[in-house]
């Protein structure tokens, strides 16, 4: 077997025919869109790469067949939180052969030892979290959210045998639009509810700049007082991520909680789009674009991106409402019937006792994997935040 660098046309080309190899004859996968991999490529699409702090490479075998791939960044924002300096690994495939994965494993390693790298994350993806983030470890039954990874049991025992371990499990939640939220959140939410101050709205009728502006509120409130070295978000950045969703927003389905007509909470789903883009076949060309528009209106799950609530509402019901009010309004328009909320990592209890109070049961786990060089240190998962 032999490892390629992707410097070129032909080579961006193989790296991308490489999963359709691994996932051939598996009904559940859908592919990522080509365009959103590529885009963590270039610097007009990618804040965090330089043109220097990310390689791809792709395996082949003896007699030049697509055997695995692999990707490692040094991203600036992660590389410098931890004790030892660490990069990071991503859209990782490999044939069932752990000589296959640790060539690949090695490689990625050998580079990112030479941009002064002490240890590796993976799969984990060259920018936010919300997407290509974390091995699938539980539930290999289902098709893979948007934006989520999809991957082999196998694939468990190809970290795991190389030597890495869990840093943190990845927890996604399901929940029925009818399903009862606990009585302890309906309690509070009544109370709340008797305030003529507090009231729920979804964003009919808003400008995105209005829609931005109150996300961002919200945002740097609930998360500002708990995060280290928190940056806040600025609302033309907000704006700017609210554009880039316009064409698959659905109004009905963001949510904010407001208090004296200040945004205190939100819920924003959006449709689960890869019940569309499972027909595209990773491929936004002129005919993915075409069967995207023909399939807008498929989803009947809708996925849950964000659920904050300011810091001076906390305990009061807040969530509970905004669900109520979810189930209020958008049952009756029959278009959705379940929804999937965004994986919570199990370092935040306080965020999983939410979803377990709103009646959101575990649907699937993912796993963010570590890789030290030293082998001799000892290693530290992640700490729980009990704040």
């Amino acid at each position: 077997m032999e490892i390629f660098e992707v410097k070129d046309k032909k080579t961006i080309k193989e790296f991308h025919k490489v999963p359709h190899i691994i996932y051939k004859n598996d009904p559940n996968w859908i592919p990522h869109l080509e365009n959103d991999i590529e885009n963590k490529f270039h610097k007009k699409t990618n804040k965090y790469y330089n043109g220097n702090n990310a390689k791809r490479w792709i395996l082949k075998t003896n007699d030049g067949k697509p055997a695995g791939r692999i990707a490692a960044w040094v991203h600036p924002k992660y590389f410098k939180q931890f004790k030892q300096k660490t990069g990071g690994i991503g859209f990782f495939e490999s044939i069932n052969n752990q000589e296959a994965a640790n060539l690949l494993f090695d490689t990625a390693k050998k580079w990112l030892e030479e941009q002064g790298a002490e240890a590796m994350d993976g799969p984990i993806n060259f920018g936010e979290k919300d997407q290509f983030w974390g091995l699938l470890i539980k539930n290999f039954t289902d098709p893979n959210t948007y934006g989520m990874n999809y991957n082999p049991e196998y694939y468990i025992k190809l970290f795991e045998n190389y030597g890495f371990k869990i840093y943190y499990k990845q927890l996604m939640y399901h929940r029925m639009m009818e399903d009862p939220v606990q009585e302890v959140f309906v309690r509070k939410a009544n109370i709340l509810r008797q305030n003529p101050k507090f009231e729920c709205r979804n964003i009919r009728g808003l400008s995105l700049e209005q829609v931005a502006k109150n996300f961002t509120e919200v945002y740097n409130d609930a998360w500002g007082h708990t995060r280290k070295n928190f940056k806040k978000m600025e609302t033309r950045t907000a704006l700017k991520m609210f554009k880039a969703m316009k064409p698959v927003i659905d109004p009905d389905i963001v949510i904010f909680a407001f208090y004296d007509n200040r945004p205190i909470g939100m819920y924003l789903n959006l449709p689960e789009l890869n019940q569309i883009f499972k027909h595209v076949n990773g491929k936004m060309n002129l005919i993915g674009k075409i069967k995207f528009m023909l399939y807008k209106k498929a989803p009947k799950t809708m996925y849950g991106i964000v659920f904050g609530v300011a810091h001076d509402f906390h305990g009061k019901g807040v969530e509970g409402a905004m669900i109520d009010f979810a189930g209020k309004t958008i049952v009756p328009t029959k278009k959705y019937k379940d929804t999937v909320l965004t994986w919570i990592g199990d370092f935040n209890p306080k965020m999983i006792r939410v979803c377990e109070n709103l009646g959101a049961k575990q649907y699937r786990t993912y796993a963010t994997y570590r890789y030290l060089f030293d082998r001799s240190l000892p290693f530290e998962r992640a700490s729980i935040d009990f704040s």
